[in-house]
Formats: structure tokens, sequence, C-alpha cells
């Protein structure tokens, strides 16, 4: 009995994971940010979620129907879950959260789901989503951060982003902002066995190197965003593993062209400076020389893996026809511009290769180095002139598109606005033909080539790294990490 009682309680089983970043505000229908998105799988069902191979799967939504119009979703949603807080998840409980997408001030989440006119409880557990038009993309849109469900008493209160409250495997324990943040075995989660840590911990390391040396030294037991550099030292590693997957995502320059306070003399109003320093870089030397050739150049929102992704070959640099593009805009040479950009060793290496091609052209580009939430922030406020950021991309193309193209787009930080492109837009949400809807985003792909909103750079692979006790892990091409089946052997 006495030996019993001595002997010590079995050690909490936790999971470390590095992150590139702080996430911003940890509430789904605010956030924007992608390593928010790793927070929230593990936090916040969502009504539907996507397999690996990106097709999408029950969630808390057990089963879904259309009406034959494509105007009416119906969903049947799953018995027996309640909220971290105790609250029941129910039919209300789900038009709550939809009901606070749509109309909570400052919503990023507005524009995904817009084409919902009314969410109707059609029973204790079921609704029905009644759209203003057919939306090909609202199912996919529901995967996300647009379909987290939160707990309807914790969300009406002010601070709910500092204490978020879902219905996931794991709860919101605590956080200190750029240091960590912890979350913890959720007892009553529906699917609890499928999880097998008592804590996470998400642990923001900005620099590829410093988050691998951490791996190597035991400290994380997985990151993401290793190093197009580091990539070697991992698989050389016995004690590592490397997990990778080609993404949906990619990484542009976002010009402002008419957010906040611009000068009615800003340059980057006219489409021609935005083409001509579009056409000063050399995307695949880029490549080369910052991601070891493993990356892809870009003209558009669209990956490789995307079947959506528009056949259309990447203008090479051409310097002099910049000039004659700045030339014919009226503008004196030297041109100097601010580029906002992330404050990590690789973001900055990206800025400083930019602006040696872009000087060749005639700008002259000052790097102003950020906080990742902070520019995302400044983005939002129209406090930028360029700035260089991306997109975790979704497995529907609207999700990489509408939101920054479309002249009511949440994300559409530039405000660019060209009222045949949201004509195409919005039609490719109408369409369920995967034929029609690609004519229509091809249309939109090449305008963009000559209004240049977005000075599309590269699409980049995901690529993990893990210590080898992790077993389990499967990469997903939408780069989030998901929890489920995941274990750390003995």
């Amino acid at each position: 009995m006495l030996l019993g009682a001595a002997l010590p309680a079995q050690a909490e089983s936790v999971l470390r994971v590095g992150l590139g970043a702080d996430p911003d505000m940890l509430d789904p229908h605010l956030a924007r940010t992608y390593y928010g998105r790793f927070v929230f799988a593990s936090l916040c069902d969502r009504l539907v979620d996507v397999d690996e191979n990106l097709k999408v799967v029950p969630g808390l939504a057990k089963a879904w129907s259309w009406s034959d119009d494509g105007k009416t979703l119906t969903m049947d949603l799953r018995e027996g879950v309640t909220f971290h807080d105790g609250e029941k998840f129910d039919a209300s409980a789900a038009k709550f959260s939809l009901d606070r997408a749509l109309t909570l001030p400052g919503s990023l989440r507005k524009s995904e789901i817009s084409s919902i006119e009314s969410v109707e409880v059609s029973g204790p557990m079921q609704i029905k989503l009644h759209l203003k038009t057919p939306d090909s993309a609202l199912l996919m849109q529901l995967t996300d951060r647009a379909g987290a469900m939160l707990a309807p008493e914790a969300a009406k209160k002010p601070d709910f982003a500092a204490h978020p409250v879902c219905s996931g495997p794991y709860k919101f324990d605590s956080r200190v902002s750029q240091d960590r943040i912890v979350l913890s075995r959720f007892d009553n989660y529906w699917n609890k066995g499928a999880y097998h840590f008592d804590k996470v911990i998400y642990l923001p390391i900005p620099d590829a190197s410093v988050r691998l040396a951490n791996l190597r030294a035991g400290d994380l037991d997985l990151t993401e965003g290793i190093a197009a550099s580091d990539v070697k030292t991992v698989e050389a590693d016995s004690k590592l593993q490397l997990a990778k997957v080609t993404g949906l995502g990619y990484q542009g320059i976002t010009f402002n062209i008419n957010n906040g306070k611009v000068p009615a003399n800003d340059p980057f109003k006219d489409a021609r400076v935005r083409e001509a320093f579009s056409l000063a870089i050399d995307r695949e030397a880029l490549n080369q020389v910052v991601f070891e050739g493993l990356y892809a150049p870009a003209n558009q929102a669209f990956s490789p893996v995307s079947p959506y992704h528009v056949k259309l070959p990447v203008a090479p640099r051409d310097v002099e026809k910049a000039k004659a593009l700045l030339q014919a805009a009226g503008v004196k040479t030297p041109i100097t511009v601010s580029l906002l950009v992330p404050n990590n060793p690789t973001s900055q290496q990206v800025g400083q290769v930019l602006q040696a091609m872009t000087a060749e052209a005639g700008f002259n580009v000052n790097l102003q180095m950020t906080e990742f939430a902070t520019l995302l922030d400044r983005q939002q406020n129209g406090d930028f002139q360029l700035s260089y950021s991306g997109w975790s991309g979704r497995p529907d193309p609207d999700g990489s598109i509408f939101g920054f193209i479309n002249s009511k787009g949440t994300l559409n930080d530039g405000r660019y606005s060209n009222p045949q492109v949201d004509e195409w837009l919005t039609q490719a949400r109408l369409h369920n033909d995967p034929a029609t809807r690609q004519g229509l985003y091809e249309k939109v792909v090449k305008q963009l080539q000559t209004d240049m909103p977005i000075a599309y750079l590269y699409f980049e692979p995901r690529l993990f790294g893990l210590n080898k006790k992790v077993q389990g892990f499967k990469p997903y091409p939408d780069g989030i990490v998901r929890l489920a089946g995941l274990s750390l052997a003995n």
C-alpha cells in the first residue's frame, strides 16, 4: 500500500508543435493567419472537414443534401456533442455560429459565405441554409473557419478571442503572446479515442533554422515550414523524418490601390506600374536562390495541384518592357517604394532578392520588416504601399481568389475593383459544372496579368519536420496539421 502510494503519477503526454509565426486573434470569424488555422483545427470542430485527398467529409454535420435548384443546403447534425463550457451543440447553436460569421462587425468570413440568405432551424439537429443564389463553393468554405462551431454564450462575450470556446478535441488552456498557445484534452469530446495527447503546445518561432534546431534538440516534436535549404539536414538526421506534400498556397506582392489614405498621385494606382514591378522579377531565379529550386514560380492563385490551375506560362523577366511601361505611365525613375516584409530570415532574403531585381527597372525598394500579425493588420487597414504576403490556399478555387480579388471581398486589402472580374467570379460560384467554372477562372487569371492587383511569386510545398517518435502523421495539401491518430512512441 505504502509503495503504491509513493509511485509517481503517469506523466502527461504533450505534443509540441513549431509554427512560423504567432497566430492572430483566436476568433475564427476575425482571424486571418495561416498559423491560426493550426490551432483552430484542434480547438474548433467544423460542420464539415476535408480528408487528405481534399474530399469533403462529415464533421459536426453527419450528412447533407442539396435541393434541386441548388439554393437550399440541408445538414443533419451530430448528436451527443458538447462545447468546452458544457453548452449543448444543436441546430440552434449551429445557426448562431453561422449568423455570427455573417453579421459580426469585422467578420472576415462574410464574403466566404455571402451566398447565405438565412439559416433555418428545421429540427432539433437539422439546419437548412437558404441561399440567395446557388454557390458551388459553399460546402468547401464550411470545412474551414466559416464552418467553425462556437459556444453561443461564450461567443457573445467581448473577450471571446482571448478565451475561445468551441467543441474540438482540445480546449483552450492559456496563451502567452509571441511565446506559446496551450490546449488541453477535452474529456467530453465525441471522438475522444482518436486523440492521444493530454496537451498540445503551439510554439511560434519565426526563424526556420531556429525551429529546426529546437526539433533536433528535442524541444519540438513536429514543426511546419522546414526551409528548403534545411531539407537535406532533416533527411540526414537519424532522429528525424521529413514529410512533404504539394501545397495549395501562394506567396505574392499585394499592391495598395485604394485602401486607406493612398495619395492620389501614388504611382501604383496605375496598372502599368504594377505590371512593370512584376516584370522586373525573375521568379525562377528567386526560386533557385532562396528555395533550392523546390518551389514553383506562380502567376495566379491556383496551385498546380488544383484542377482549376490555368495553364498559362509565367511571364519571363523583362526589364526593358518594365522600363517602357513606367515611361508610358509618366513615372520618373528611380521610384521609391515601401514593401512590408514578415520579420523572418527567409522572407527577408526574398525581400532582398526582389529589391535587387526591381532596382534594375528603376524601383528603389525600402524593406519594412514587420511582425507577421502586424503586417496583416496594416494590410487590412490600408497602412501599406506594397506587402509581401500570401494565402495557404483552399481546395475550392473560390476560396483562393474571391475574397482577395472581388471588389467586395473581405480580404481585398488593395481594394482592387474590376466589374467584369467581379461578374466572372460571381458566375463561377453559381455553376457546379467544373468545365464552366474553369472557363470563367481562366478569364479572371488572364485579366489579372495586366490588372496585376497581386504579383503572384511562387507556390510552396508543405515541408514538415518530425521527431521519429511521432507516428501516424499525414501531410495534407492545405498544410494544416491534424492530430487525429497522431501519437508518440515511447
